[in-house]
């Protein structure tokens, strides 16, 4: 049964993984340039923002995150400021922060505004649903920190892990349909179309969305499940366990009339490391292209 921890968790990312607006250049400074100096005091919202500045090895760096920042697992040690997107001022403040780095999730806008009227520094980085995304804001973020050479290092990392599952995928010659199902408590389950990190995550990994004409997340009904007819059925490990395991979920009408429910074909992977599009972007892709290729 899960905690109210996981239970909070599952929240949290369900209201994440709604739609957002298109990536935006990050706003640096106020000043639009650099730090003269490498930073400290920060505070981190977003989970990939987060993850990128352990691995960029700045973690000292850091007095508090918000709830969706979970991994490396030291982050969970971090004070939290709340939920990304309910944040309040005088959370923050009390921390007496130098800087706030989030996504464009962050908000209210009202909190944003008075954090910076009362003279701490606000940067908004883009929102990353692809690797792109993620090499930009990664190196966004080194140059900000003082971190340049460390920043092209990860990125030269990452992007060496992208060549090897590109050859990989070039060499299994086949793809699959996949269709993510995003689970939570209290609604009906959603399914995700062109233009969210699903479909980001499942083009990354060779495999097509079966959720086809669609973009932007949608409740799932009977009729769209069947229609779409995936070989393998995609959600996040706690969406799953929410739900109570494989067979609970494909209870859910049309799911086990499907190629993917006939064959119990369900993977549940982590909401961060698959949605998320952080460091470990590649290897979320990798993971997945690994379970259905089995």
């Amino acid at each position: 049964m899960l905690n109210k921890h996981h239970s909070l968790r599952l929240l949290l990312w369900t209201l994440f993984m709604l739609p957002v607006s298109q990536a935006v250049h990050a706003e640096a400074s106020e000043s639009g340039r650099p730090f003269a100096d490498s930073p400290d005091r920060i505070i981190s919202i977003g989970g990939a923002i987060t993850e990128t500045i352990y691995a960029l090895g700045l973690e000292e760096k850091l007095i508090a995150s918000d709830t969706t920042s979970y991994f490396p697992e030291a982050a969970e040690m971090l004070p939290k400021v709340g939920y990304q997107r309910a944040l309040s001022a005088e959370g923050i403040l009390s921390l007496n922060p130098r800087i706030i780095i989030a996504t464009e999730e962050a908000g209210p806008r009202s909190v944003i505004e008075q954090v910076r009227t009362a003279g701490v520094e606000w940067i908004t980085l883009s929102s990353p649903q692809s690797l792109t995304d993620v090499y930009r804001n990664i190196e966004q973020l080194g140059t900000l920190l003082g971190a340049a050479s460390r920043a092209s290092q990860l990125v030269e990392d990452i992007q060496k892990q992208e060549l090897v599952l590109q050859q990989h995928i070039k060499e299994q010659g086949n793809s699959t349909r996949i269709l993510f199902v995003l689970q939570h408590t209290g609604g009906a389950p959603m399914i995700a179309g062109s233009n969210t990190a699903a479909d980001h995550i499942i083009e990354l990994a060779g495999a097509e969305n079966a959720l086809t004409g669609v973009e932007g997340y949608k409740p799932m009904t009977p009729e769209s499940v069947v229609q779409a007819r995936p070989d393998l059925i995609l959600t996040t490990v706690l969406g799953l366990q929410q739900v109570g395991g494989v067979d609970s979920m494909l209870k859910v009408p049309g799911l086990a009339l499907t190629p993917a429910g006939q064959q119990k074909r369900v993977v549940a992977m982590d909401s961060l490391l698959l949605l998320g599009f952080g460091p470990r972007t590649v290897t979320a892709a990798e993971q997945l292209r690994q379970h259905w290729i089995r």
